[in-house]
C-alpha cells in the first residue's frame, strides 16, 4: 500500500488508527495495533494522571513503534493530562469534546501532532483554523459517542472542505469500508468495533462474544434525549434506557436523574464485569461483519490491507474494460 500523508508524518507502517475507546484501548491493545503498523490510541477517558502515566509506560515498554493517546476534553483532569503527554514525549494525540485550541501552542512546542475527531463540515474547519494537523471524521455508524450525519455523507464533505489530511471513522470494518473511505478522498481508517474482538482486547469474554453474535439490525441508539446520543447492542438496559427517554405517563420531561443513574459505570459493566444485560456494549453498526474470534491485531491489520488492495484492484480492471 503507497504511503499516505499519514503514515509519512506519523512513522507508521499502514494508514489505520485504532480507535479511542474508553475503558478498551488500553496499553495492551494500543502496543499490539502500533506493533502491527498502524497507530494504537490509549484512551484517557476521566482517568487521573496517574493512571494514564501508567498506560503510557506500558505501552512504551511494549512497543518502540509511534502510538497516541486520546485526551477528552471534558475530564475533571484534562490539564493534567495535556501537561503528562508534553512530559512523556507522546508523537501524537486525538481529541474528543470539544476544541483543544486552548492548548494547541503546548502541543506544538512539545512537538506533538493534534488529530481532534470530529462530527461536523464546521468543527473540521475550526479545528483546522486553530492548527490542528489532522482530523479523523466519525460518521454515526460507530460505536460509542456519535453526531447526527453518516460517515460516507460527512467525510466528502470535510475533505472538500479542509486541506489538512482526513481520517474516515464509523461503520468501517473490513478493507471494503477502508478501500470505499480512501475512495472518498481519506488518508487514512479508523476503526474500534473491530479491534474490540482482537486477541489482544483486554475486555469481559462476554462483551466480546455479544459483538460477535450480533446482526445488522443489534446496535441502537441511547440518550438522544440528554443531547449525548450513544451507539451500543441492544441489551436490557438500552430497552429501559428507552423507555424512559419516552418520558412516563403524565411527565412532561424524561426523568434526568434516572437516566443518569441508568448510565452511571455502565460502560465498566460490559467491559469489566462481563454484565452483557444491564450495561452498555458500545458497538459500531460494523458488528454484524464481526464474525472472527481471537484475531490477533497483526492479523487484523494485514488482513484489512490484503482485503483494500484485492477491492481496489478488481474494480480497477472493471473500469479499465
Amino acid at each position: 500500500m503507497n504511503q499516505s500523508k499519514i503514515c509519512e508524518m506519523l512513522g507508521i507502517e499502514y494508514p489505520i488508527f485504532q480507535g479511542a475507546m474508553a475503558w478498551v484501548a488500553e496499553a495492551n491493545l494500543a502496543s499490539a495495533v502500533s506493533n502491527a503498523g498502524g497507530l494504537g490510541i490509549i484512551a484517557s477517558g476521566h482517568a487521573p494522571k496517574e493512571v494514564v502515566k501508567e498506560q503510557i509506560d506500558r505501552a512504551k515498554s511494549q512497543t518502540d513503534r509511534p502510538f497516541g493517546v486520546n485526551i477528552m476534553l471534558m475530564s475533571p483532569h484534562v490539564e493534567d493530562i495535556v501537561d503528562l503527554v508534553c512530559q512523556e514525549g507522546v508523537k501524537v494525540i486525538t481529541t474528543g469534546a470539544g476544541s483543544p485550541g486552548k492548548y494547541m501552542k503546548k502541543f506544538k512546542e512539545a512537538g506533538i501532532i493534534v488529530i481532534p475527531v470530529v462530527a461536523s463540515v464546521a468543527l473540521a474547519r475550526r479545528m483546522e483554523n486553530d492548527g490542528a494537523d489532522a482530523i479523523v471524521v466519525e460518521g454515526m455508524e460507530g460505536g460509542g459517542h456519535i453526531g447526527k450525519s453518516t460517515t460516507m455523507a460527512l467525510v466528502p464533505q470535510v475533505v472538500d472542505a479542509v486541506s489538512i489530511p482526513v481520517i474516515a471513522a464509523g461503520g468501517i470494518g473490513d478493507g471494503r469500508g477502508m478501500a470505499a473511505a480512501l475512495m472518498l478522498g481519506v488518508e487514512a481508517v479508523q476503526l474500534g468495533t473491530r479491534f474490540l474482538v482482537s486477541q489482544e482486547s483486554t475486555i469481559h469474554e462476554n462483551f466480546k462474544g455479544a459483538v460477535l453474535k450480533a446482526k445488522d439490525i443489534d446496535t441502537t441508539i441511547t440518550g438522544l434525549a440528554t443531547g449525548h446520543p450513544v451507539r451500543g447492542l441492544r441489551n436490557k438496559l438500552t430497552r429501559e434506557y428507552e423507555k424512559v427517554e419516552r418520558y412516563e405517563a403524565g411527565q412532561e420531561t424524561p426523568n434526568w436523574e434516572r437516566l443518569e443513574e441508568m448510565g452511571r459505570g455502565a460502560l465498566k459493566r460490559a467491559v469489566v464485569d462481563g454484565d452483557v444485560k444491564n450495561s452498555s456494549m458500545m458497538s459500531g453498526q460494523i458488528a454484524g461483519l464481526v464474525t472472527k474470534k481471537d484475531q490477533t491485531c497483526q492479523e487484523i491489520i494485514e488482513e484489512l490491507v490484503s482485503e483494500c488492495h484485492d477491492v481496489i484492484n478488481k474494480n480497477q480492471q472493471r473500469w479499465a474494460k
